[in-house]
C-alpha cells in the first residue's frame, strides 16, 4: 500500500467515476481547492463495476461496492489522493487504509419526479401524482427503496429500471418510454436540470436514501497533506448528518440497494432525523422519527435503529431481501 512521506500535496490527485455527474462534483471540488489553497489538481477518471453493467438493475447485481472499489483500489495504491464519491454509493465499512476526509456542504437530499418534458409541474402530495400519472402507469427507477415506497400510492404501476446518465434517462422518459421517472433532486440541480424537477416527493411520501445529495471525500488514513487539505472544505452539519444517517444503516446491517430510508435534518444545535424500512410491496412499513445533538450524530443513528430494531424492522428488511432476490448485505 502507498505509503505517506508527509510531504506537502503541490498537485492533488483526484479519483472519480466518469459519469456526468460525478465529474461536476469532481470539478467542483477541484476548484474550490484551487481557488482556496493555490494547490493544482487533476482529475482522474476511474471506471467502477456498476459503470460497466449498465444493462442490469442494481437491485439483482449484488455486492456493495459497486461505485467505489476501484476508485479505492486506486486511492490504497496511491494513484489518487482524495476519491470523490456520492455519500449514497458508500458503504458504511471502509476499505482497511481509507477514512472519510470531509463532506462538502449537503444539496437538497429529496427525490424528484420527472414526467415528460409538456406536462406542468405538480402540486405537492399524493392526490396530485396520481391525478397526472392515472392508476397503472409505467414508472423509470430501479431503486428498490423508490419502488416500495411509491408503491403504497401506486399500487397499480409498473415499475422498470432505468440506467444511463441523466441525458438519456430524460430523452426515454420524453419519448414516452415511460409515464415517470424518479431521481434525485441534487443531481437535477448539479447538472442544470431543476426545471424538470415535476415534483420534489416529500419525506412523508418517498424518505431519501442515506447520504442523498452529500459527497464525500476520502482519503488514506495515514496521509495527513490530503487529510488536512479536504478538512478545510468540510461541511459540518452535513457531516454529522451522513454520520448518522451511515451510523443508522450500519445498525441494520443494510446495503446500498437495500430498502432503507434515511434523512437528517439540521434544526438549530440538533438533527431530525427520519427513518423506513419497506417491504418491496409496500405492505409492511416502519417509519421512526427522532431527534439528537447535532454533536453525537453517531448516538442519533443507533438510538433510531434501536427503535426501527424493537419495530420489526430487521424481519421486514429479510422479507424484502427475498422478494428481490438480493443477497444478504453480510454476504
Amino acid at each position: 500500500m502507498y505509503q505517506d512521506t508527509g510531504d506537502l500535496v503541490r498537485n492533488l490527485k483526484i479519483g472519480t467515476r466518469g459519469s456526468q455527474l460525478a465529474l461536476v462534483q469532481a470539478r467542483t471540488f477541484a476548484k474550490t481547492i484551487e481557488q482556496y489553497s493555490g494547490i493544482s489538481t487533476e482529475i482522474s477518471v476511474i471506471k467502477t463495476t456498476g459503470d460497466r453493467l449498465t444493462q442490469k438493475p442494481l437491485a439483482t447485481i449484488g455486492g456493495k461496492r459497486l461505485f467505489v472499489k476501484e476508485i479505492e483500489e486506486a486511492l490504497l495504491s496511491g494513484e489518487v489522493d482524495v476519491a470523490v464519491h456520492s455519500a449514497k454509493d458508500m458503504p458504511t465499512e471502509l476499505p482497511k487504509g481509507l477514512a472519510i476526509g470531509a463532506v462538502l456542504p449537503r444539496a437538497d437530499p429529496l427525490d424528484a419526479l420527472v414526467l415528460p418534458n409538456h406536462l406542468k409541474k405538480l402540486e405537492r402530495g399524493t392526490s396530485a401524482i396520481i391525478a397526472s400519472l392515472g392508476p397503472t402507469p409505467r414508472v423509470g427507477t430501479g431503486s428498490v427503496r423508490r419502488i416500495s415506497q411509491l408503491r403504497r400510492i401506486l399500487p397499480q404501476a409498473r415499475f422498470d429500471s432505468i440506467r444511463g446518465n441523466l441525458d438519456t434517462r430524460l430523452k426515454k422518459v420524453d419519448a414516452r418510454e415511460y409515464d415517470a421517472i424518479v431521481l434525485a433532486v441534487a443531481g437535477l440541480q448539479r447538472l442544470g436540470y431543476t426545471k424538470r424537477i415535476s415534483m420534489a416527493l416529500p419525506i412523508d411520501l418517498c424518505v431519501p436514501a442515506p447520504g442523498q445529495g452529500a459527497i464525500i471525500l476520502e482519503v488514506r488514513s495515514d496521509d495527513r497533506s490530503a487529510q488536512s487539505i479536504v478538512k478545510s472544505v468540510n461541511d459540518d452539519a452535513s457531516a454529522a448528518a451522513v454520520v448518522a444517517e451511515r451510523t443508522l444503516v450500519a445498525a441494520l446491517d443494510g446495503g446500498c440497494q437495500a430498502p432503507i430510508g434515511a434523512l437528517a435534518l439540521p434544526y438549530d444545535s440538533n438533527l431530525d432525523m427520519w427513518a423506513l424500512v419497506s417491504t418491496l410491496d409496500g405492505t409492511k412499513t416502519i417509519v421512526c422519527r427522532h431527534r439528537g445533538p447535532v454533536t453525537t450524530p453517531e448516538l442519533l443513528g443507533q438510538e433510531l435503529a434501536d427503535q426501527m430494531i424493537a419495530k420489526g424492522a430487521q424481519a421486514v428488511l429479510e422479507d424484502a431481501y427475498r422478494a428481490q432476490a438480493m443477497p444478504e448485505p453480510h454476504s
